[in-house]
């Protein structure tokens, strides 16, 4: 029984793991794409949302937890930079 409940855990910090990484990735993208289109006032409102997100994360999950949901959102804003240098060159 020890067993079993050792693999259902290993699969619960999996897809804990992916769950946050999506959620980052998820964030990140909705941020980045709204920033682009706002006023001023709303991308405060974003910045101060994202990074208050950031840091509640960091208070209230595990490292393993926050650091995927880090990477999912810093992969977002990559690909944000890149799809624009792409439509730069097409332009």
């Amino acid at each position: 029984m020890e067993q079993v409940t050792g693999v259902l855990s290993i699969i619960g910090y999996v897809i804990r793991a992916l769950g946050f990484i999506v959620l980052g990735f998820s964030v990140g993208r909705f941020t980045m794409d709204a920033y682009k289109k706002a006023v001023w006032q709303v991308q405060v409102a974003l910045a101060l949302g994202f990074f208050g997100l950031l840091v509640g994360l960091t208070n209230y999950s595990s490292a393993g937890s926050m650091g995927m949901f880090a990477l999912g959102a810093g992969v977002a804003m990559i690909l944000s930079g890149m799809a624009k240098k792409e439509e730069d060159t097409e332009k």
